[in-house]
């Protein structure tokens, strides 16, 4: 990748986070870990892959894209926003009763959103059916979908990839981010999904086994999802939970926690050094 196109995905990449912590502490509520370890796939995708239009949201040949681990919104409505689909200010408001946005995302209320999800196993569901669409209507737009590894426990997972194999939908790709903590904690130990990769071989995917923080080789198994032919591409990213602020790496209470003054301060010092560090670069 060149250097000045990295740099600046690496730039957007922190500004996400940055904004996503920002939301979640305004709210004292939210998702901030999940958040944080997709940041650099949603630079990758919103900044350098999707064909959009921030104009036209509703641009019928636009590339598609479902959070179907709906929980982590904080950093999808902060790629939007620095995208310009609305005012940075909004993502303030997370979580306020009446606001553009709320919790899970909701596809009628905040521009950018192609599908509400929330229950998880369901939003994979809707990125098949998307992409089904598109190839019945001979529309040549893609279709994108992050899943959780937790997510990938709900039996809806691979009721939807099979449905994908057998359609041979090569213009779906499904990202998973296997940061390795869910909710009960330790996704191994909760309900281990053990070789993902396996399993979406079986199901007749293609699949990529990448760092979900290095953005060269998440722009090169995007590439090759989008020149794979007659099957669907499974990206397995292995990620940090809270990636980017120290507090949060790696740690399961952040999966769904707001910082508090202190902890914000900590991490919007942590987060700013970086951007600060790649500006100068």
């Amino acid at each position: 990748m060149e250097m000045k196109l990295q740099t600046q995905l690496e730039k957007t990449a922190c500004q996400i986070r940055i904004h996503a912590v920002e939301a979640v502490h305004a709210a004292k509520s939210g998702h901030p870990g999940g958040s944080l370890s997709i940041a650099d796939i949603l630079a990758c995708l919103y900044f350098n892959k999707m064909r959009l239009d921030p104009k036209n949201p509703k641009w019928e040949d636009r590339d598609r894209f479902v959070l179907s681990k709906g929980h982590c919104a904080p950093a999808v409505y902060a790629a939007l926003a620095l995208k310009g689909y609305f005012p940075v200010e909004e993502l303030l408001k997370l979580r306020q009763p009446g606001a553009m946005l709320q919790g899970h995302p909701d596809m009628k209320g905040t521009p950018g959103i192609d599908m509400s999800t929330g229950s998880l196993g369901q939003g994979f569901s809707a990125a098949c059916g998307m992409a089904a669409a598109g190839k019945a209507a001979e529309k040549d737009y893609r279709v994108y979908s992050i899943l959780g590894d937790g997510e990938t426990q709900e039996g809806q997972i691979w009721e939807a990839a099979m449905f994908a194999a057998n359609y041979k939908l090569d213009n779906l790709c499904a990202i998973v981010d296997c940061n390795g903590l869910q909710i009960d904690g330790n996704v191994a130990y909760s309900n281990s999904p053990a070789s993902l990769q396996e399993k979406f071989t079986s199901f007749g995917f293609a699949v990529e086994m990448i760092d979900a923080h290095d953005l060269d080789a998440i722009m090169q198994a995007l590439d090759t999802a989008e020149q794979t032919k007659g099957k669907p591409t499974a990206i397995i990213a292995k990620s940090i939970k809270g990636k980017g602020v120290s507090f949060m790496e790696n740690n399961g209470a952040w999966h769904g926690a707001a910082p508090n003054d202190e902890q914000f301060k900590q991490a919007m010092e942590e987060l700013h050094a970086v951007l600060n560090k790649l500006e100068v670069e």
